[in-house]
């Protein structure tokens, strides 16, 4: 179940992505950094799936489930 649209956005699950400079925006080419706000965290990724894995991991150790 998802949040109300309206609940704050929490800084403990917010990241900065940025993508290098000509890169193809599709999942398989998409070539950048993303850094954890709160824990300073950081990796270079060359795709979507890359991205969002670190995203998980990070977010995962943060927050195990129960």
């Amino acid at each position: 179940m998802s949040p109300p649209p309206d609940t704050p956005l929490s800084p403990h699950w917010s990241f900065v992505v940025q993508v290098r400079p000509g890169t193809a925006l599709v999942p398989e080419a998409l070539h950048g950094r993303v850094e954890h706000i709160v824990s300073g965290q950081a990796t270079l990724f060359t795709s979507l799936a890359e991205l969002w894995a670190f995203m998980a991991q990070v977010l995962t150790a943060l927050h195990p489930a129960p």
